[in-house]
């Protein structure tokens, strides 16, 4: 397996496919903290508390934050580096070559796998830290240790995130032959999950308890709780609300009835401690972490299974 793996990562790391995704992501990384950087001032008080964290979440106008870029690029870089791991191999015979070595086949696509989980934790690590050096560059303002903790978290759940997207790709990869019918089949599940599955949560919500500008509370925070029921079926949603979590202390809730309601009452101006911000998202996280341990194990079973003959 330690031999595949550095093969796949060797590849993955020097291929064109990785340096374009890769160079996109930084850009669009650089683009967002510009951003940040020039409106950060005007949601930064005297007294605020976790300063280094708003670079991470502050958006500009109707320009969006680091954390919609990174949630937006994580899935189609997972989705780019697993979508032909096994198909490309068997369309090509060197599966059947690979196999007929006295290598086992579950060291082939473990493999495969931990190669791609590594390069796509590389390059969060690394967009990360270059946000974070650019950050106490410009703002001046260095880290505490709860801020480094909080995003040390963050950059953990980010990369069982891109390991869901990435264990997906390798099971569309393993189901389907064509490399082109992998992947198309990976970017509709991440466009259903990631455009319209809120839409469909926002429409639900609405029909069932419709509001307006003269609604009540209690109206407000039922529609509020059918749309964040539903939303978080997609995954997309589940990493969002972690990810705010974690870099906004001041959210103590993820209910979205409970978040009304303290938003009318102005209750949500205490920062958590980071203990609490993690019970708060360990439902989400750990919901992240099975989804992708299921895509992997189901990819897994598949592969073992199925019968590879030379073309």
């Amino acid at each position: 397996m330690y031999a595949i793996f550095r093969k796949e990562l060797a590849d993955h790391l020097s291929s064109k496919r990785f340096i374009i995704l890769f160079s996109l992501v930084l850009l669009s990384a650089v683009f967002a903290i510009y951003i940040a950087i020039q409106t950060i001032r005007s949601v930064v008080g005297p007294t605020s508390e976790f300063i280094f964290l708003k670079v991470f979440t502050t958006s500009g106008g109707n320009l969006p934050s680091f954390l919609f870029f990174l949630s937006l690029f994580i899935p189609i870089v997972g989705i780019a580096l697993g979508f032909d791991a096994v198909n490309n191999e068997r369309s090509t015979g060197n599966l059947s070559r690979l196999v007929s070595q006295p290598i086992y086949r579950d060291s082939i696509i473990n493999g495969k796998f931990l190669a791609g989980l590594s390069v796509l934790s590389i390059m969060i690590v690394g967009v990360v830290v270059i946000v974070a050096g650019l950050g106490i560059r410009i703002v001046g303002v260095p880290p505490t240790g709860e801020e480094v903790a909080r995003l040390l978290a963050f950059v953990f759940i980010s990369i069982v995130y891109a390991g869901f997207w990435l264990a997906l790709a390798v099971l569309f990869s393993v189901f389907f032959r064509r490399t082109a019918t992998s992947m198309l089949a990976s970017l509709a599940v991440w466009i259903v999950f990631f455009f319209f599955v809120a839409a469909i949560a926002g429409a639900v919500a609405n029909a069932v308890a419709p509001v307006d500008a003269n609604s009540t509370i209690e109206a407000f925070t039922r529609n509020a709780g059918i749309e964040g029921a539903l939303s978080r079926i997609s995954p997309c949603t589940l990493y969002g609300e972690a990810t705010i979590g974690l870099l906004t202390p001041e959210v103590g809730t993820m209910n979205s009835a409970l978040y009304v309601m303290s938003y009318y009452s102005g209750r949500m101006s205490n920062p958590l401690p980071l203990q609490d911000s993690l019970l708060l998202v360990w439902p989400q996280m750990v919901t992240i972490m099975a989804l992708c341990a299921i895509c992997f194990a189901a990819s897994y079973i598949r592969f073992m299974r199925e019968e590879i003959r030379s073309i």
